[in-house]
């Protein structure tokens, strides 16, 4: 039977009830983006799910890092010490937040004063006048952190802008158990005694680090991005023999092209390289081991990353490497598929990298080079990954194939260059940054 029509007085209560519900979730889904947990709280993951058009702005993910190990030599952290992480986004937006790690910690990381503000001088310590912002976490000014767990900031209103270093501060008035990090920033850190989250002029910050403490993530509110791509590899992909401060990873090269080249996505370049890293085997350690295995830490380096839309996966010269060294390219294989397949079951597309020379490294041997040339048959046969960029054919010696390039060679035969950082981000097909794949079931 056909329902009446309900009366206009009522039709437009209705209405009117269902605006008002909207207007509250909104608000509420805006103001409790901070909290704590393995990964960013619910609410944030929300907003990283959006499909909102990016003319109404949304949150996107504008650098970020891996926890990748404990902080040697500090059981009791850095208490009484305030840390300034200084950093370089790949997108524009005008408010930001902050996403603090305690994943390495073994007991509660209490964080009394945290801020963000522009850096007056590209890697320096000092702030832009009129820049710096006090964190706040659900609205207090200290966080809590529980061992092994995350958080992300409220967010604070601030222009950030491509070619501005970002300086995140924090503070922690008691013993915390070990600092998480992430040794290889190729860019400095400073330390000051005492509470100076705020200080702006930087003279309190003496000593100099080459860790990222903490911090591991830095999303923009943007009008103009529709997304991210997130880099997942090893030291290749943190670019440990890129000059230090100049932000010459491939990955930089990479952001550079999508702020400047016609028809470039829109996408901000996430860097989720860690030194030494493995497809298969992580590091030593109790749990979280030192350096988790890219099967290990692919959720949450990875597919939980604000608006990833694109991975790129530079991975298994560290299992061909490091001992225990993987004899079978079967296995490697096996596990860039599992991440293949983990990706499509969040409808993300996946770009996998060919495994660049190393002939010529200390210790590899004829069976070495035997298995990254079948690993990388298998990657250019379309077998593994959605598209395929071919590292190897860029950058090696045509004269010699199994090395590199000498004009792309860092000097140990294995770690490109800057020059070579460039010739990888210059080899990617930014077309295929573009391609969407169906969510898929495990």
């Amino acid at each position: 039977m056909k329902r009446s029509p309900l009366p206009h007085g009522a039709a437009y209560a209705v209405l009117a009830a269902l605006v008002a519900v909207v207007i509250v979730v909104s608000t509420a889904i805006f103001l409790t983006a901070g909290g704590s947990g393995d990964r960013p709280p619910a609410t944030a993951h929300e907003s990283r799910r959006s499909a909102a058009p990016a003319a109404t702005g949304g949150w996107v993910g504008a650098w970020s890092t891996s926890p990748a190990a404990a902080e040697p030599n500090r059981p009791d952290g850095l208490p009484g010490r305030s840390i300034r992480n200084v950093l370089r986004p790949t997108l524009s937006g005008d408010r930001a937040r902050v996403q603090l790690s305690n994943l390495y910690g073994t007991r509660p990381l209490t964080v009394s004063h945290a801020s963000l503000a522009l850096a007056a001088v590209p890697g320096g310590p000092a702030a832009v006048p009129g820049s710096m912002r006090a964190l706040t976490f659900g609205g207090r000014p200290s966080v809590t952190i529980p061992a092994g767990r995350a958080t992300v900031s409220d967010p604070v209103r601030l222009a950030v802008g491509y070619a501005t270093d970002l300086m995140v501060t924090t503070y922690s008035p008691a013993p915390s158990g070990p600092v998480t990090i992430h040794p290889y920033a190729r860019q400095s850190a400073y330390l000051a005694d005492g509470d100076q989250v705020e200080e702006t002029d930087g003279d309190t910050y003496t000593t100099k680090s080459p860790y990222w403490r903490y911090v591991t993530a830095v999303d923009v509110w943007s009008t103009e991005a529709r997304g991210s791509v997130v880099a997942v590899g090893d030291s290749i992909t943190d670019g440990v023999s890129s000059t230090i401060g100049a932000n010459r990873r491939w990955t930089d090269f990479l952001a550079a092209r999508l702020r400047t080249e016609s028809g470039a996505p829109r996408y901000g370049v996430l860097n989720q390289g860690i030194s030494g890293n493995r497809v298969l085997l992580g590091g030593q350690g109790t749990s979280p081991v030192n350096n988790p295995s890219a099967l290990e830490r692919f959720d949450r380096d990875v597919l939980s990353r604000t608006g990833v839309r694109v991975v790129v996966v530079e991975l298994g010269v560290n299992d061909i490497l490091r001992r225990p060294k993987q004899t079978d390219p079967g296995r490697i294989v096996a596990g860039l598929r599992q991440l293949v397949d983990r990706a499509h079951a969040r409808g993300v597309h996946v770009i996998g990298a060919t495994l660049m020379p190393f002939g010529g490294h200390r210790g590899v041997g004829p069976e070495q080079e035997l298995v990254r040339q079948a690993v990388n048959a298998e990657i250019r046969a379309g077998r593994v990954f959605d598209h395929v960029v071919d590292f190897d054919r860029v950058l090696r010696n045509p004269a010699n194939p199994q090395r590199l390039l000498p004009a792309y060679d860092c000097g140990d035969h294995l770690h490109p260059s800057d020059a070579g950082y460039r010739a990888m981000a210059e080899a990617l097909d930014l077309d295929t940054l573009k391609s969407r794949v169906p969510a898929t079931a495990l």
